[in-house]
């Protein structure tokens, strides 16, 4: 099962797109609102997530975790306990995988030490201890990064490539015309 986390300010485009692609795939993908189950996202979309964070269960079979970005949205992520406890188990025993601003909240665990990662221009100073890469996307090991809102469509295929493999990954590209 994949989890993908939603706060109020969360990067609308960063969320929608892996939840689509990964569901493509027949992939369990389950959205979990950290203020309800109404979040509202940073350009005013407002979605409902699957369930709330007082229903997420990390013991539950747990492939990875997906974090968006935006600003707002990384701020409301990083303030929230069930969310931080989630992050550390998965950096453990499953994977991760933060867009834009939310890999800065790796950075802040100290999860990102040694490790080659990318974020939103600017927030690399976050990334303590990171290798800073300016790649749209990077996998390092059970983490994956990405830049932001225009990386989106790669960091969902590179999430795929993880769970399901190449062919999966080319397959789905294939679907939504997008060429490697």
């Amino acid at each position: 099962m994949v989890y993908l986390f939603l706060a109020d300010g969360f990067e609308e485009v960063e969320a929608i797109t892996p939840i689509d692609y990964i569901r493509r795939c027949d992939i369990e993908v389950c959205s979990v609102g950290i203020n309800g189950k109404k979040i509202k996202g940073a350009h005013g979309l407002t979605v409902e997530a699957d369930m709330e964070i007082d229903e997420f269960n990390f013991d539950k079979a747990t492939d990875m975790i997906i974090l968006p970005g935006g600003l707002k949205g990384t701020e409301n992520l990083k303030s929230n306990i069930k969310v931080i406890e989630a992050i550390k188990k998965a950096h453990v025993s499953s994977s991760i995988a933060a867009i834009c601003a939310a890999p800065s909240i790796l950075g802040n665990l100290g999860l990102l030490k040694g490790r080659k990662a990318c974020c939103y221009p600017g927030f690399e100073k976050y990334l303590e201890g990171a290798k800073i890469s300016f790649e749209p996307v990077v996998v390092d090991n059970n983490i994956i990064t990405s830049r932001g809102p225009g990386t989106a469509q790669q960091f969902s295929f590179k999430i795929i490539e993880y769970l399901a493999g190449q062919e999966k990954s080319y397959e789905i590209s294939q679907q939504v015309k997008w060429v490697f």
